[in-house]
């Protein structure tokens, strides 16, 4: 059997008898002596082993995996046309960037989402990768995403609206320059970006 939890899935265990179900339960096994809860994962499909390693194979590398390897990335963003915020929702040329980690990562590194993988070097997509794991370790670890510096947010525990710099904050002034923070769709989801942090 295979479970990708992904950033919000958790699995809770215990003696039998097992506790009545509570909140985004999405599947539970039981047996007259345990109990296992899964909840809050994004999906959730019984398949095969060869199904499951279908899709394994055709997605890129994942900024989450035990040694992370992010050259057969950069191959593909090195050759391709493609803009950088297309290709970083793109699962086959990287696994679990979503559009929360796009738009923040690509604020983070200064970088336009309408630039073509092409124009990025070989140290920018090092820069970029080495972030995008820094950033989906820390999500992994708490439990939700925070992508703002500490020096870019109110000291304390990480408020919401403190949490990222751009996503979801079209029309709000950019944390670094002021710039209202805009908005439009890429790769049908909405793609949130500082004009003036973010242009080159």
């Amino acid at each position: 059997m295979h479970v990708h939890l992904g950033l919000y899935g958790k699995v809770s265990e215990g003696s039998a008898p097992a506790p009545a179900p509570w909140g985004a339960l999405r599947m539970r096994w039981t047996n007259e002596d345990w109990w296992s809860d899964l909840r809050g994962a994004t999906a959730c499909e019984v398949v095969t082993h060869d199904e499951a390693a279908a899709i394994v194979a055709r997605l890129g590398p994942d900024p989450l995996a035990r040694r992370p390897d992010g050259a057969r990335a950069w191959r593909r963003i090195s050759r391709s046309r493609a803009q950088i915020g297309v290709l970083l929702m793109d699962q086959s040329v990287i696994a679990g960037v979503g559009n929360v980690y796009r738009a923040e990562v690509l604020f983070r590194q200064r970088r336009s989402p309408f630039d073509e993988g092409r124009t990025l070097s070989a140290q920018e997509w090092h820069q970029m990768w080495v972030d995008i794991v820094a950033l989906m370790r820390d999500g992994v670890r708490r439990g939700r995403i925070v992508t703002t510096r500490a020096e870019d947010r109110r000291r304390g525990r990480v408020r919401g609206e403190d949490a990222h710099y751009v996503y979801r904050r079209a029309g709000l002034a950019c944390r670094i320059c002021g710039t209202p923070v805009a908005s439009s769709v890429m790769a049908a989801r909405n793609l949130f970006w500082c004009p003036t942090c973010q242009c080159r």
